[in-house]
């Protein structure tokens, strides 16, 4: 355990289940301090009832943002400083690019990227204030490869990348580091109903998309409790990464996509060159 002079205090998004409620708990095992959100508070009452006053527990739907800038001062006024500040809610989409509504991907963008930005945005005055912090985002290794059938849950996941690598760069003279958690396939809870909302189908892709299914239940999945202390090197490091994989399936599949793309990019560059300026 930690003495109380390094130990970190931290706010976590999602706490209720999956890698969020993992951290949390670790987090807490390790001696540091935790405020955890989720959008039903009973849901963490386990963590309140075995850490005491080491754990704060908040409710927050991160789609109100009055609620997730509240919260985050909450927190910080509660323990005095936050080290770390992880969203880590999130949701999957389940349903083709023409399948799904303009409803159904708006609500999707509200939790996965705004409800990220209003807890961010509350976080940062205050992290300035103190001096330094960093700010972890729960990606996916879909921030760099895309999938058929969750293409707007990908979507997400690349503004996502992008809205994160910029704030570092924003940031990075304030001592605000920022660092992009990208899991592979895992044995969370993340595929389960409460997870998923599923666009309402349309016939001719039955076929296509009971099959996609299929594959992704056949994909090799990880253990997340073995992920925590991968986490910790990460939080603890004086210079942490910007992106970090999260498992061993995420470079080989990444490294393919942009070879690919670097392969296509190149036979086609005369073609583009010549669209650069008219030829005198």
């Amino acid at each position: 355990m930690e003495n109380q002079r390094n130990s970190k205090v931290w706010f976590i998004t999602g706490a209720s289940r999956g890698f969020g409620r993992i951290w949390a708990a670790a987090a807490l095992e390790r001696g540091d301090k935790v405020a955890a959100t989720a959008r039903n508070i009973a849901s963490l009452a386990v963590l309140k009832e075995k850490y005491g006053d080491n754990v704060l527990t908040l409710e927050l739907d991160v789609t109100n943002h009055a609620r997730a800038a509240a919260a985050v001062a909450q927190a910080y006024a509660h323990f005095g400083r936050l080290n770390v500040v992880l969203n880590n809610a999130g949701y999957s989409l389940v349903g083709t690019i023409e399948e799904a509504s303009a409803e159904d991907v708006k609500a999707l963008y509200e939790t996965n990227i705004f409800g990220a930005l209003a807890v961010i945005k509350a976080a940062l005055p205050l992290l300035r204030q103190q001096g330094g912090g960093h700010i972890l985002g729960t990606s996916s290794n879909l921030g760099h490869v895309t999938m058929p059938v969750i293409g707007y849950y990908c979507s997400s996941k690349w503004a996502f990348e992008a809205i994160h690598e910029s704030l570092s760069k924003e940031v990075k003279d304030f001592g605000i580091k920022v660092t992009i958690i990208e899991p592979g396939a895992y044995a969370t809870e993340f595929g389960s109903q409460e997870s998923l909302k599923f666009a309402k189908g349309m016939d001719i892709y039955s076929d296509f998309k009971t099959q996609f299914i299929g594959t992704i239940k056949d994909l090799e999945r990880g253990d997340p409790n073995a992920t925590p202390q991968a986490l910790f090197q990460i939080v603890d490091a004086d210079n942490p990464p910007l992106r970090f994989h999260l498992g061993n399936q995420n470079l080989p599949w990444v490294r393919a996509a942009y070879e690919e793309r670097l392969a296509l990019w190149e036979k086609w560059d005369a073609v583009s060159s010549s669209a650069q300026s008219l030829s005198k």
